[in-house]
Parts: structure tokens; sequence; C-alpha cells
């Protein structure tokens, strides 16, 4: 992670950025996302029920996490396939901080629910995620069950599977409530103990790890990474989504006795790749006959973007 100079704390809270961070004396590196209207946003565009709209806000939460180790150029995508209620997450990190998601879900399985908890909500399945750099066209790819509680979780088994770094995710997502109405809000902690010349100096590299290659025992972690995670444990869901409370005010009262800096942080926002433009060139990929099936009663071909639910439609006499 590139660390530019730090800088004094301040006390006005900022939504939709991600701060980066470093606890020098402990060896730890992290990053702190706070969202505000772009998760508000996203969630807004379908009518999800809460417990769906809570679940999507944590992947976008840990997809901003995540692909924020990007830092120019590059796609980072987090994604869900599973049996549950819920049974596709979908989130988009364009670098340096584009965001759009979608949930995919059966409503009628989502109401007979009694336990609306994400491990109920996604069943059984697998977490990918996936990393594409610009610069060299590589593309990379991580994949674990979810066999947890949560999305968090699944991160947690990611690190020490494929990735060899003893790691902390916290998410949390609620709705608050201000003159203006109700919004939804979300937020994220990273933690990872990164102690310098030793074999965990790497920061999130995408990819697996070599077959055949051990996982770190939690067991052996050192007085450090102990004392990061305790204090790390300390942080309330409601700290995280907070209007009210800065990054950097919530990272001092984690770990202002061993000492906290910060560095640049980065805007996000939403955006979606979609564009009249796309899909009229996607259009233009089918048989005159695949088209002909696509007309809907009104004599014309719709199409709704999945992520931003935008719906265009289009004229079939424009594709000879």
């Amino acid at each position: 992670m590139a660390e530019a100079p730090s800088r004094p704390v301040s006390f006005e809270a900022q939504d939709d950025r991600v701060l980066p961070f470093a606890v020098e004396p402990l060896d730890l590196r992290g990053r702190l996302v706070r969202l505000g209207p772009t998760v508000d946003s996203i969630l807004s565009h379908y009518d999800y029920p809460p417990q769906v709209a809570r679940l999507l806000g944590e992947a976008i939460a840990l997809a901003t996490l995540l692909g924020s180790i990007l830092e120019s150029h590059g796609r980072f995508q987090l994604q869900t396939r599973s049996d549950g209620p819920v049974d596709m997450l979908v989130v988009d990190y364009d670098a340096p901080g584009k965001l759009r998601g979608f949930a995919r879900f059966d409503l009628a399985r989502v109401e007979e629910m009694t336990d609306p908890a994400p491990s109920a909500l996604l069943g059984r399945g697998h977490l990918a995620l996936t990393i594409e750099r610009e610069e060299d066209a590589a593309r990379y790819q991580g994949v674990v069950p979810l066999e947890g509680e949560s999305l968090a979780e699944a991160a947690h088994m990611y690190f020490r599977q494929s990735e060899q770094i003893p790691s902390h995710v916290r998410l949390a997502v609620g709705e608050v409530v201000t003159p203006q109405g109700r919004s939804w809000r979300a937020g994220g902690l990273l933690l990872q103990y990164l102690p310098s010349g030793g074999a965990r100096t790497r920061d999130l590299s995408p990819g697996d790890a070599p077959e055949g290659e051990g996982v770190l025992d939690e067991a052996d972690e050192d007085d450090a990474w102990t004392e990061g995670q305790a204090l790390a444990a300390t942080i309330e869901d409601h700290e995280l989504i907070d209007p009210g409370l800065s990054g950097e005010r919530l990272l001092y009262r984690l770990f202002h006795e061993r000492g906290v800096k910060v560095f640049a942080e980065r805007a996000l926002e939403e955006f979606c790749r979609c564009s009249t433009e796309r899909i009229e060139k996607l259009l233009r990929s089918f048989t005159q006959q695949e088209r002909a099936d696509m007309v809907g009663d009104d004599g014309r071909i719709g199409v709704t973007c999945e992520f931003c639910s935008t719906h265009r439609s289009f004229d079939p006499a424009a594709f000879p």
C-alpha cells in the first residue's frame, strides 16, 4: 500500500471515503471505509427487503476494503453464488474509487425466513474475489466456500488460505434517521499484520496460494498481532456508520495508546459502466431472429441494467 505523508486528525466526518492507516509499533496496516450517499444510492435502486439490503451493503463495504489496494487502474469484483434466498451478490470496484453492485434474491423465500442472518440468506456456495490489472492485462481470482456466519468470516478464510496474511475484517450496515429522512450507511475496517523483514510483509496479492502450501496457524501469532486484534475487536457497529464521527477520530479511539498514522484518503462514488452505446453494440452481436425474440408487447426491445436499474428502449428497425 503506497503511503502518503501523515496528516493531523480531522474532526470533520467525511462520507464515501477510504482512509489508509498504520499502527507502526505493532506492525499493523489497514484501511477504514465509511459509506453514506454512495451505498444509499446503490441500495435504493431496487426494493430490497431490509435484510437483503444489509447483506449487499456488507458486500459493498468489503469489496471497497479489498479493491482499494488498486491505486489508479484496474478492477476488483466480489461475487457470491449460493443456494440460499440470496443466490447472487455482485459488487464491482473500479479504481480509483467507483462502485456498483446488486443482489439477486427470491422474495418468497426471503419472506418465509425466520433467521435473517447472512449465513441463512446466502446458504451454501462460494465467494469469488477477482482482480483485473490494466497495466499488464493480468487477471487473478481467489475462491473460498461460504461456510461461516458472515461475509467477514469468508474474507478471513480467504486471507488464511490464499494470502497467508493475518487479517481482521469488521463490517457494519444500518439505516439512520435524519431530518431529511431515512438512509443507508455502511462501514468497514481491514487490519493486517505486516511485520517488516518477515515472510508476511505482502499486502493483498491476488490469486490462490500454491497447492500444498501451509496455512498460518493463528496460535503462532505474536503478541503484537494479538494486541492489534484485541483493540480492533472493541469497535462497535454504530461507530463504523456514525455520520458524526470522523474516520480519524475513530482510529484514534482504537489505537491512541500505540499511536496511529493516517494517510491520503480516497473518495468513493457510485458509477455504472452501462451506456446506450454499449447496449446497442451488444444487441448488434445477436442474430436478427434473436433480436426478434426480444421484442416486447410494445414493439420495442427493452433492456434494464441489473446494477443501476436504468431501463433503455430500442427500436428493432434500428438493427438491420
